[in-house]
This record gives C-alpha cells, structure tokens and sequence, in this order.
C-alpha cells in the first residue's frame, strides 16, 4: 500500500491562496437596485443561506437590494426556534433567520407572498420575521418586472 509522502494538514494551514481577486470589485452606481429571489424550502439545501449572504453582499457594494421570498421560498422567513421562538436548537439552527435580520438591518427590503404563506405552508403574516412586509401574489411577478423595468442586477434562486 502506497504511504503518503507529504505532511499532514494543520489547523492554520492554507490550502488555497485567497488574497487573490482577479476581477475589479464592482460597486453600485447611484440609484442602481438589484433584487434575489427565492423559491426554495428551507434547510433543503445552501441555496437559501448562500444567496441571502450575497443579498448582503449586494446591499454593502451599494445597491438598493430587495429580497423575493415566493412559494417555497417563505419558508426562509418564518420565524423559528426550538423549544421557543428564536432559541437555537443547535449552532447554526438560526442561520438563515439571522441573515435576513442582518440583511433588514443593513437596510434591505424583504417581501413574502401571502398565497404561499396561507395557501401552500398554513402559516399567516404573522408567523413572518418582523420587518418583512407580505405581499399579493400578483405583486410576485411585478416586483421582478419593475426591477427588470429598472435594469436591477436580478439573481433568481429556484429548487425544488
């Protein structure tokens, strides 16, 4: 059986080189918006936590930046905790809740589709995060078209 003939990883090491950024570091010009959409379930994978960290991303490079949380994406904005409301259950339970309080808190608008949220998972406005704001089901379609209107940065997040 062959041996390996270098070192052990350590707890310090890099494995990469991540000082490197090949690209220039985009900001915002004035009045531009960009909006990330979510139709996703929560925990059903990172697109949910990984995209509300680039929602982040977005507002602090300038952009006024919205969020779409639609059919299964309402699921991201309920609020959550075990065995009460807002007690992590296990480090990193919370996480997506966290995120989207910091994003609200940095000053990005969160919006959650009322039909989703009654109609698809029985859970009513209140249930939301405080701060996001319930919208129409036929206010889905038209967030992303003023945005298109706009010419907003759009990042669509869709799983099933």
């Amino acid at each position: 059986m062959p041996k390996p003939t270098y070192p052990a990883y350590n707890t310090g090491d890099f494995l990469v080189d991540y000082e490197e950024k090949v690209f220039e570091d985009v900001k915002a010009k004035p009045g531009e918006k960009a909006l990330v959409t979510f139709h996703t379930v929560a925990f059903e994978g990172s697109i949910g936590l990984v995209n509300l960290l680039t929602a982040i991303r977005l507002q602090r490079k300038g952009f006024e930046t919205s969020v779409l949380l639609y059919g299964p994406g309402v699921t991201l904005g309920l609020q959550r905790g075990f065995p009460k409301l807002g007690s992590e259950a296990f480090s990193g339970h919370l996480a997506v809740n966290q995120q989207i309080v910091r994003f609200m808190e940095e000053g990005g608008k969160v919006y959650a589709c009322r039909f989703a949220l009654q109609a698809l998972y029985g859970h009513g406005e209140h249930a939301l995060i405080p701060g996001i704001k319930p919208i129409s089901p036929l206010d889905v379609l038209d967030i992303q078209l003023l945005h298109r209107r706009e010419d907003a940065f759009i990042l669509h997040s869709w799983t099933l």
